[in-house]
């Protein structure tokens, strides 16, 4: 995604608050499948604790996105506290942000 997509997602998206990170969801047509963004600001960590960060959001949501209907846009805001949790708490709350962006 580029700089632009990311700002409307922010501004037109909806925010979806949670303990480990916070998403942006936005139905865009123009696509078939989803895609997923990620920005972790420089406050959470030094590039070896963001790409780690990075990885697991990835890993967590690749399942995911491949059986979620396509025309999304979604961004996530990781929160420290997610480099401390359980792979399946990831998993979990990645499951209730594609739930609740479909709905």
């Amino acid at each position: 995604m580029r700089p632009l997509e990311f700002r409307r997602v922010y501004d037109e998206g909806v925010r979806l608050p949670g303990p480990l990170f916070t998403a942006f969801c936005l139905r865009s047509e123009e696509r078939n499948g989803a895609r997923l963004g990620l920005t972790i600001p420089r406050a959470v960590g030094k590039s070896v604790v963001r790409n780690r960060i990075r990885r697991r959001v990835r890993e967590a949501f690749r399942p995911l996105l491949a059986s979620f209907p396509g025309g999304w846009d979604i961004v996530i805001n990781p929160r420290r506290a997610l480099l401390d949790a359980e792979f399946e708490a990831i998993r979990q709350e990645a499951q209730k942000v594609l739930s609740r962006c479909s709905a």
